[in-house]
């Protein structure tokens, strides 16, 4: 082999171990796991509707029989409303099964364990713009001009001093 192809199979080598070590990356994996189960998921969801919701619906509103199949026509053209009315149903019990099953566990599960507390640093008008900034800023961040000094508290003063 010549010196040149070595190199290029060193290079394709290289690239195939970085896709290797791409495809074994954790999200990567989850992310195929994910959309494989949710693929699953809803196609007991469309089961569930097409059994029993869309006939349902069918009985609710005065159909008798397979609300999918149907149809109105103008023209010659036939429109299938209920077959838009069968995914309409499965689209939202599969958005609210994601969230009241996934969505809302999973911030709850957050919130405990790594609550959000927001500090608020106290604040001053800024002279010359009106906008809020940090007590302690030496320039005010809208404007840019430079901010008188605040002086220390009395209670910071005399534990400096004592």
């Amino acid at each position: 082999m010549a010196p040149a192809d070595i190199k290029a199979w060193k290079v394709r080598g290289e690239k195939v171990k970085g896709f290797r070590s791409f495809i074994l990356r954790g999200n990567v994996v989850d992310l195929a796991v994910g959309i494989v189960i949710g693929a699953a998921f809803t196609a007991v969801v469309n089961g569930f509707v097409g059994a029993f919701l869309t006939p349902l619906v069918g009985l609710a509103t005065g159909a008798t029989g397979d609300m999918s199949r149907k149809t109105f026509t103008v023209g010659s053209t036939e429109f299938p409303y209920g077959a838009f009315i069968n995914a309409a149903i499965s689209f939202l019990l599969l958005a609210g099964a994601l969230y009241f099953l996934v969505v809302l566990p999973i911030n709850n599960l957050h919130e405990r364990l790594a609550p959000h507390h927001d500090v608020q640093a106290p604040k001053r008008d800024c002279p010359e713009c009106l906008s809020p900034v940090p007590a302690q800023a030496r320039r005010c961040a809208s404007c840019t001009i430079p901010l008188p000094a605040v002086p220390a508290p009395a209670e910071e003063v005399t534990q400096r001093a004592g």
